[in-house]
């Protein structure tokens, strides 16, 4: 499990294509000497398996199920990824529960300054993220959404627009800095994780309609909602 608290960005040295599936080698400073084969580590919000483990770098392998629903297939030597570990038992949640499963990717519609005339070092971004149904069937305003595996609360949700549902976010200085979103450019792809205990508020929903039972005003009042 993760928190979405980025640790570190890494580069992507090179991408190797294999048949229905790739790897991927990543430079990751700070990262790798931690890792020991067949630990998990979060790229830019993927799951994925550490091998071949030679500080500063390590691979991953991805499967074709990977390849097919995330924005990893457009990885290419230069590409900045974010970089995560597993938060260890016990440790305070600082974003929010994160899995590392990528439910779909968005595409980047625009990152742009709140103040164009503010020191880009200092300011802040306003982030604008066209999701599929797949994601924009859990997202609220208010709540938590996953880009490229940060944990960001959703500012603002636009139902219905020209480009489909369209998620805005408000970026602060040390996030747009500390992470991949300074290198992305409008057009491209971004990986996207719902909530997922919205998914878990989904499924309990539907078993209980199935039995019969629905939540109420009167249900929530006499158990003290």
């Amino acid at each position: 499990m993760f928190t979405g608290l980025i640790e570190s960005t890494g580069t992507i040295v090179s991408v190797e294509k294999r048949d229905g599936s790739q790897r991927i080698t990543v430079d990751a400073p700070g990262i790798a000497a931690k890792l020991r084969t067949g630990d998990s580590v979060a790229v830019s919000g993927v799951c994925l398996t550490a091998l071949d483990i030679a500080p500063p770098v390590f691979h991953a392998d991805l499967a074709a199920e990977t390849v097919a629903r995330t924005s990893l297939t457009g990885l290419a030597a230069g590409s900045t990824v974010n970089l995560e570990l597993p938060t260890p038992a016990g440790t305070p949640l600082g974003g929010h529960v994160v899995q590392g499963h990528v439910d779909a990717a968005g595409t980047l519609l625009s990152l742009a300054r709140i103040d164009a005339a503010a020191d880009p070092k200092l300011a802040d971004w306003w982030l604008r993220v066209a999701v599929p149904e797949a994601v924009s069937r859990y997202v609220v305003e208010k709540g938590s959404i996953a880009i490229e595996g940060i944990s960001l609360t959703v500012a603002r949700f636009e139902v219905g627009t020209p480009v489909g549902d369209v998620v805005g976010v408000a970026i602060i200085p040390h996030t747009y800095a500390a992470t991949n979103l300074h290198s992305l450019k409008a057009g491209q792809a971004v990986n996207l994780e719902a909530d997922v205990l919205m998914k878990f508020a989904e499924e309990r929903l539907a078993r209980e309609r199935k039995l019969g039972f629905e939540i109420t005003l009167e249900y929530l009042v006499a158990n003290g909602y």
